[in-house]
């Protein structure tokens, strides 16, 4: 199952915190998914790759309330917790880069502290896209602000780089992802 974290209402769409929902179309897209099922508490998609089963899951809440609907879609197919990935923003990674995790805090980040509180453990997967760094005072309004016209370019080969790395991760595990797509020339 792939998660991109993000937030419902159209306002957000084109929001930094919005990345993990569009790597999550662009996996649909690439893939010929339909995600616009509504179960869970999200709107999600079934389909294949790799002589996988996936699922790929926006949950349809805040980004805070994340949590629930990963834990209720997992348990609902038996997922075991290494067929899990999400995918989110992170301020701390310059914009243009992402980063493959086995496992980790939440960072700071509100989505991965809900799901990780929900599922009771923070061994999972997730792929985290840079959009980086503001003042601390502006956190929540940065995130919540559409990209400047410089990042643009710069988020939208990162949500391309997400999209493989997700892909390598299916077919190849983890680990490989990791070493190929954490370096920032790949």
């Amino acid at each position: 199952m792939v998660v991109g974290l993000g937030n419902p209402d159209d306002k957000y769409i084109d929001t930094r915190h919005n990345t993990g929902f569009k790597v999550i179309d662009s996996l649909a897209q690439e893939l010929g998914i339909d995600v616009r099922k509504r179960k869970f508490g999200s709107r999600f998609g079934l389909g294949e790759f790799a002589d996988n089963k996936l699922i790929l899951l926006k949950p349809w809440q805040y980004m805070n309330r994340s949590g629930q609907a990963v834990a209720t879609a997992g348990g609902f197919y038996k997922l075991n917790i290494d067929e899990l990935i999400v995918v989110t923003d992170d301020m701390d990674i310059e914009p243009g880069r992402i980063r493959l995790r086995y496992k980790g805090s939440a960072g700071g980040h509100n989505g991965l502290a809900d799901i990780i509180q929900k599922l009771g453990t923070n061994e999972f997967a997730r792929c985290r896209i840079g959009i980086g760094r503001c003042a601390e005072a502006d956190a929540v309004g940065y995130v919540l602000d559409k990209p400047q016209k410089d990042e643009e370019p710069l988020l939208a080969a990162a949500i391309e780089r997400a999209r493989n790395a997700v892909l390598c991760w299916i077919e190849y595990g983890i680990e490989t992802a990791m070493n190929k797509f954490n370096s920032y020339s790949d």
